[in-house]
């Protein structure tokens, strides 16, 4: 039996396929990143409808459902990403500061 959080799950990762295939289509992706997020999606449509998959992965770590699991990782998941996006952020900052001090320098003596 699919229930509702399956159907949702299943209708986000059909929108993510169709959404990176957009961003293909528009150049936005390489061929290796489309390839990427296209197999990260089926796999999470097949996690989706089939959750018991994960028991090898579950069981061992001391979990008791597939949904903690899945809850502990998308914890996980999002604080990598935040801090991967803080980092990225930060080093562009850092550059934009270089690049308008340099601009400025240059104005300076220009005049």
């Amino acid at each position: 039996m699919v229930l509702g959080i399956q159907i949702a799950g299943i209708l986000f990762g059909l929108f993510m396929i169709y959404y990176s295939f957009l961003n293909y289509k528009r150049k936005e992706f390489t061929a290796k990143e489309f390839g990427f997020w296209i197999l990260l999606w089926i796999i999470f449509i097949i996690v989706t409808l089939f959750p018991v998959v994960l028991d090898p992965i579950i069981k061992p770590l001391g979990f008791f459902r597939a949904f903690d699991f899945l809850i502990m990782s998308g914890f996980i998941f999002i604080i990598a990403v935040i801090f991967y996006t803080y980092t990225i952020t930060r080093k562009n900052q850092k550059q934009i500061e270089t690049i308008v001090r340099e601009i400025a320098i240059k104005k300076k003596r220009g005049k």
